[in-house]
């Protein structure tokens, strides 16, 4: 066999293993299609191979984007340190649906819930009256979803106390907003801006070094 015909043979082999691996790839990813008045909270666990994470808001299915460093960091300081501070009977929970009512389940980033809440290993999603904190870190993508959907729809759900995050534009260190809900208008107001170091008495006693975000646990 001559050199051109060994090398016409090679192309024709890999033109093959390439038809081959193309009908054995998955195929492409169907969005589902709401029904006529849109999504349920239940639908979240009934609609096959929704994308991790996805979360319901007014009927919609809205789809997170991966997170950044700032996000992934900052999630694991704040989720971290309030399981550390928590007292008994409260747990800390990351990336947990919440089902304020029939047409909203939102995501928050991390909450605060009491252990009773917590039903099995398959359990998805949690009740709002439980949860005593909710956390949302701010991304790109998110900012109208975090600075006003959210926290408006927690609120008049009754979640007492809200956290929204975002990265300082200078050092890109974590600068915690810290909202109590007013009973008497459902609303969130601002009880304070924390940079460098987050100290609260509510929902409970803690203290966070928001500068070690970028640190080792326990360096």
């Amino acid at each position: 066999m001559s050199a051109r015909d060994e090398r016409e043979g090679q192309e024709e082999q890999e033109e093959r293993e390439g038809w081959e691996d193309w009908f054995d790839a998955e195929p492409p990813y169907r969005w589902p299609i709401p029904p006529p008045e849109g999504w349920t909270a239940d639908d979240l666990d009934r609609v096959p191979d929704l994308p991790r994470r996805t979360e319901l808001l007014d009927g919609v299915l809205v789809f997170v984007s991966p997170q950044t460093r700032f996000h992934a960091r900052t999630l694991r300081l704040l989720e971290r340190t309030l399981l550390e501070r928590a007292p008994p009977g409260l747990d800390v929970v990351r990336q947990m649906t919440v089902k304020l009512d029939a047409r909203n389940r939102p995501e928050p980033d991390v909450i605060v819930v009491p252990e009773s809440a917590n039903t099995g290993p398959d359990q998805t999603w949690y009740e709002p009256e439980g949860v005593a904190l909710a956390v949302e870190v701010v991304a790109a993508d998110t900012l109208e979803r975090d600075r006003e959907v959210k926290p408006r729809k927690y609120a008049a759900a009754g979640v007492p106390h809200f956290w929204r995050v975002e990265p300082d534009a200078e050092e890109g260190l974590p600068v915690v907003y810290v909202y109590e809900r007013d009973p008497a208008t459902k609303t969130y107001a601002l009880t304070g801006v924390f940079r460098d170091r987050l100290k609260v008495a509510v929902p409970y006693g803690i203290e966070i070094d928001l500068t070690a975000v970028n640190r080792r646990p326990g360096s």
